[in-house]
């Protein structure tokens, strides 16, 4: 597949009335601080009819209007804290053209040729790309990404329906709640649970796990596994089993339960070593009183399940069920403002920083899922229908999962699997089976 780039050039917002100014900024919450501090990419592709690129940019500029942070820049204010500019500096557009049909290479599978269809990752100070890309058969494919910092999967599938709201000539609904000032620490401070170690960690224990990464990304294989409604039920109900008159766990838990169990199993793993999952867990239903859908930035803290892997592979399903679920329960909102009270305390006074790093390449023994079954992403209607395909893009961070409902449509899901090119073929031939100790 070849990409050739047409333009390449800064967007900037346009306002109905008169712009506002360009000397504002906005202070980042304690919770855009502990996040990934990283660009995200991902893929839409639709099939033809397709709006004009024209269509698609002028909803980009009225979209930014209302969501100016994206049209700004990371900086600091005049005390040295960070800050997202309002200043308008824009975002980046690029068009392209495709050698080909998309049909000859749908469907797109997990490579780094994927990384031809969105801008790069890499040395950007634009907080959000788009690459626009025709096909000869007249499909679109969109790449998107976005600077993390300034929002999480929540807000920025938001602002990807309001993307799609402006291009229809529809008015932007709901309006995004701007204000990061919201989660302000309790006087005097509670800190009731450990963030030394689980969203914070010092500075030189975070230098010496830098010095430790090597790039062998090149080993990893992103393999894309997909898991049918009449599995997903068998595996719900599996782990559900033991779960006595309580209700039922979710979809989410028994799949996240059974591919921690497959991974670990195909990766070989000593039963002495520990294994833990990092999960994020979205605080806009946790924090009482609750935080309005609307609210634009990060709200995301993580869950850790952690077990022997003996433990894990030696139990039934279940029990990492189990593990899961009451990991991701513990993370409430006393979780949270405990959270909230130690960003703003200890974690200035101790100079300590975010445990989240994407520069990490491998996390064997440990997996990290981002899930994006929740996330409206299949709604980025730019006037001519929904996207038939949506994916991220290329990671091949090994153990870093992503899930994602499949394009179907009939409920069932689709899993991103990064690992060791000599540990997937143990993976296939276990992770559609209910029943791991007998492979």
């Amino acid at each position: 597949m070849k990409v050739k780039i047409e333009s390449s050039r800064i967007i900037k917002p346009s306002y109905e009335h008169t712009p506002p100014p360009t000397t504002s900024h906005i202070p980042l919450s304690v919770f855009d601080k502990i996040t990934y501090e990283a660009q995200i990419a991902c893929i839409y592709a639709y099939r033809p009819p397709t709006p004009p690129n024209t269509v698609i940019e002028l909803g980009l500029r009225k979209a930014l209007a209302i969501y100016r942070e994206w049209a700004g820049r990371l900086g600091k204010d005049e005390h040295g804290n960070s800050v997202i500019l309002l200043n308008d500096e824009g975002v980046r557009f690029v068009e392209a053209s495709a050698s080909n049909t998309l049909d000859q290479v749908m469907p797109f599978k997990p490579s780094p040729y994927l990384l031809n269809l969105h801008p790069s990752l890499n040395d950007v100070k634009e907080l959000v790309q788009v690459q626009v890309t025709r096909f000869t058969c007249g499909s679109l494919v969109v790449g998107f990404t976005a600077h993390h910092t300034v929002g999480d999967g929540h807000s920025t599938s938001n602002f990807l329906v309001a993307w799609g709201q402006a291009c229809r000539g529809l008015k932007i609904n709901p309006l995004p709640l701007h204000d990061r000032t919201i989660f302000t620490p309790r006087d005097p401070p509670l800190v009731e649970y450990q963030h030394k170690g689980v969203e914070y960690m010092s500075k030189s224990k975070k230098e010496q796990s830098f010095i430790e990464v090597h790039d062998i990304s090149e080993d990893v294989i992103v393999h894309k596994v997909h898991f049918t409604v009449e599995f997903l039920a068998k595996l719900k109900a599996k782990a559900s089993s033991m779960n006595g008159n309580n209700k039922p766990y979710s979809t989410f838990e028994s799949l996240l339960a059974h591919l921690w169990r497959a991974i670990t199993k195909a990766r070989g793993l000593s039963g002495f070593e520990t294994t833990q999952i990092r999960i994020s867990v979205n605080g806009r239903m946790r924090l009482t009183p609750r935080v309005p859908n609307e609210y634009f930035g990060n709200l995301v803290l993580w869950a850790f399940p952690t077990t022997k892997v003996k433990d894990l592979l030696r139990e039934p399903l279940p029990y990492a069920t189990k593990l899961i679920h009451d990991a991701v329960t513990e993370v409430n909102n006393n979780y949270f403002r405990s959270f909230i009270d130690f960003a703003n305390t200890k974690a200035k006074e101790e100079d300590l920083v975010p445990t989240a790093d994407m520069n990490k390449h491998i996390l064997c023994p440990n997996i990290e899922v981002d899930s994006w079954l929740r996330f409206p992403f299949y709604d980025l209607d730019f006037g001519t229908g929904c996207p038939y395909i949506f994916m991220p893009s290329y990671f091949p961070t090994e153990g870093m999962m992503f899930l994602l409902p499949s394009f179907i449509g009939d409920g069932s899901i689709d899993v991103f699997v990064p690992l060791f090119e000599d540990k997937l073929p143990a993976f296939k031939k276990i992770c559609h089976s209910l029943d791991l100790l007998a492979d």
